[in-house]
This record gives C-alpha cells, sequence and structure tokens, in this order.
C-alpha cells in the first residue's frame, strides 16, 4: 500500500482493539495479511474472522479473536509477553512499539493495584484475544504505511464494567492511568466505551488529540465493536489521506525512539562524561545534558537518553546504577530524519568520511566526519577549526 499517509482516528465512541483491528480490514488490510504477521509471533490458540456488520444502520466491519482451549489461558506476567514478542520474527519497529504499550499496560495495572510492573498478572489484558489485538492493530498500520497518526478526544462512556478484581467504575482504572494528559469526554452511554487495550493503543499511537488535520482523504475505515446501542452506532472511524504538504522525507515510516530522562542536582560533574560513554557502548543512540534549575532554586542537569525500546531497561540500570538519580522517566517519541548516508571523500591530507544527508533526492547538507578531522589535526598540527571550516568547504 501506498506510504507516507496520514491517518485520523475519529474516537467519538471509543476505541477498543477489534474496533481499530476491524477499521484497518474496512480500509483494505487484507485479514490475511496480518494473520500472516501474527504467525510470526507464534501465539497459539485463536482464530481471526472478519464480517460486515451494521451499526444504527452504519456499515463498519466486525474483527473478532476466536479462542480455543489453547488460547484460553489468561493472567500472565510481563517475562511472559516480553519472551513471546522477543522471540518471535516481527519486525523490528513492531516489536519495539507492541513491547513499549504492553509495559505500559503492566505499569498502569502496577500502579492501580500498588504492585511493581514485572510482579503484577493481568487477567483481562494478559490473554492471547488482547496479544492479537495489539500486535495485529500494529501490523496493519505497518502494512498500511501510516507515517502520522492523530485522534480526536476520546469517548469513555460511563456506567460500571465486571472485572476479575469486582465491580468497577467507567473508565476502568487502567484506562485513566493509560489516557493522563490525552482529552477524554464521557457521555451518557452506559458502558464501557474505551477499554485499556485501545486506550494503550492511542494513547501511545498518536502524535497529537486535535480536530482533524489537513489531509487529502484517500479512504476511510470503519471498525465496529460489539454491543449495540440506541442512541449512537458503535464504531470507530479512521480517515486516511495524504499530506497537504511534505517538508521531509523520513529515513523509516516506524522510526522512533524512546526517551529516558533524568534530573540530578547532587553528583560530581566529572563523573558525566564517564557515565556517557558507559551508556554509548550499551547501544545508545544519543546522550545529551541540558542546564535546568530545579526546586528551590538549585542548579541542576537534566540527563537525557536516546535509544530503541529493547535497550531502555539496561540503560536504564545504568543510569540508576552509575549516578546518583533515584528515578527516571521515559516515553517513546516519534521523529523525521533525513535520509543520509557516509561516503568517501580524497583530500591533501588523505582520504576521510563524509556525512551526507538530503531531501527528495537530493544532497544538500554534508559534513565531514568529526573524528577524522581531529586525527589529521593532531598528524599535521593544524588547528582544528581551521581544517574543518577547509574541509567542509
Amino acid at each position: 500500500m501506498a506510504k507516507n499517509l496520514t491517518l485520523y482516528f475519529d474516537c467519538f465512541s471509543g476505541i477498543s482493539g477489534d474496533m481499530t483491528l476491524g477499521a484497518l480490514v474496512d480500509a483494505g488490510v487484507p485479514l490475511k495479511d496480518i494473520e500472516s504477521g501474527l504467525s510470526l509471533l507464534n501465539v497459539q490458540g485463536y482464530k481471526l474472522k472478519a464480517r460486515k456488520v451494521k451499526k444504527c444502520g452504519m456499515r463498519a466491519t466486525k474483527v473478532d479473536v476466536d479462542l480455543d482451549e489453547a488460547g484460553g489461558q489468561g493472567a500472565r506476567k510481563w517475562s511472559d509477553i516480553q519472551k513471546i514478542v522477543k522471540n518471535s520474527s516481527l519486525p523490528k519497529p513492531v516489536r519495539e512499539k507492541g513491547l513499549f504499550i504492553f509495559r505500559r499496560l503492566f505499569e498502569a495495572e502496577a500502579k492501580v493495584h500498588g504492585s511493581r510492573y514485572d510482579r503484577v498478572h493481568l487477567h483481562e489484558l494478559g490473554a492471547v484475544d488482547c496479544i492479537v489485538d495489539i500486535f495485529g492493530s500494529l501490523i496493519g498500520l505497518d502494512i498500511l504505511g501510516a507515517d502520522e497518526i492523530y485522534a480526536s478526544p476520546v469517548n469513555l462512556g460511563s456506567g460500571s464494567i465486571k472485572t476479575e478484581h469486582g465491580i468497577l467504575p467507567v473508565p476502568a482504572p487502567a484506562s485513566v492511568e493509560l489516557l493522563k494528559g490525552v482529552p477524554v469526554y464521557s457521555s451518557e452511554t452506559s458502558f464501557e466505551l474505551t477499554t485499556p487495550t485501545g486506550a494503550a493503543l492511542i494513547s501511545s499511537l498518536a502524535n497529537a488529540f486535535c480536530p482533524m488535520p489537513n489531509m487529502n482523504i484517500i479512504k476511510t475505515g470503519v471498525g465496529a465493536g460489539t454491543k449495540n446501542f440506541s442512541d449512537r452506532p458503535n464504531i470507530m472511524r479512521i480517515m486516511i489521506g495524504g499530506k497537504n504538504s511534505t517538508k521531509y522525507r523520513v529515513q523509516s515510516t516506524n522510526d522512533g525512539v524512546t526517551v529516558v530522562e533524568t534530573n540530578i542536582d547532587d553528583m560530581n560533574p566529572q563523573v558525566y562524561e564517564y557515565v556517557m560513554d558507559l551508556l554509548f557502548q550499551a547501544g545508545a543512540l544519543d546522550v545529551f545534558l541540558t542546564n535546568i534549575i530545579m526546586k528551590k532554586g538549585r542548579p541542576g542537569i537534566k540527563l537525557t537518553v536516546l535509544c530503541n525500546e529493547d535497550d531502555r531497561e539496561n540503560l536504564t540500570d545504568i543510569v540508576l546504577t552509575e549516578t546518583t538519580s533515584i528515578g527516571v522517566r521515559y516515553y517513546y517519541a516519534d521523529r523525521e530524519i533525513l535520509k543520509r548516508e557516509i561516503k568517501k571523500k580524497k583530500t591533501k591530507y588523505g582520504t576521510v568520511n563524509v556525512k551526507v544527508s538530503g531531501l527528495d533526492g537530493k544532497s544538500n547538507k554534508t559534513s565531514i566526519e568529526y573524528e577524522d578531522c581531529k586525527k589529521i589535526a593532531k598528524k599535521f598540527k593544524i588547528p582544528l577549526i581551521d581544517l574543518m571550516n577547509t574541509l567542509n568547504q
């Protein structure tokens, strides 16, 4: 399918995992391609079925995850999900986003129950159908070529729901944790319109929650929930279109990073260089320091680490072990980067590496690798700044 697409999730009647899958299939993503992608997870005990339905006169696609006896095992721990995903053959971006979403689910549930994310069991959320909903949606979005995702404010519904922990109010406590910072509202519909799975998906994937952005609509997809309401169609729509203007060309449509940050105001500054070297050696994509003013007017340093989600735990351990920090925060961030490559350039001082980046196939930015400049400056006893100016001309 076409790439560089903008998707808008219209959550006027909430969002759930099956609604998201239904909308993607309705938009033209072949169900067999989603099934093929899910087979790389090696999760057994289910079948996917898609059918056309009507909700308050509105046509939609309903995707069901039918479980057999093997799929009935419910409670899972974070380590179980981690093992399933890391042992899969899914594309790396899908694995990373899936782990990120499930980690948020476990952390939300753990906070609600006063436990740790790596100790809590997920019952409703740990079942096969939840794994299929989340990874099926990510696979569908990858097939579709979702470049930017936006969403409307999210309708939560009202009333109460029956769970493993008894009767709970809508929205469920885990959904509240997952939707912090997201614009939400509650209609009078006495039902859980937004499930924890739906909350985890949209809060993790949306670049922003806003009115529909400027876009040229190409197609729509309508996914149905299970319940029928008399006052509204139980559906979630996605509008798919091209951007009205595109300034950058991204290197990968699924290129994103996890950002790990901590504020420090009580550490010997000599230690930062050592810690930064450790972080880079452990796989950090970038590490940088920012001067900040903390409480009571104390000057401090914000240590920021950019990394792949698979490396986050190891890098967090380094920060907490090697610095005076007693806690970190982290979040997933999309990014847009120019296409880049390293080329060789012959100079009178020898061959050097040049980083070339460009837009629309044109090379409009070049930069001599700094380490090469350092070596030449030392070898020929030339001021580094003069050499860099000469080589970069």
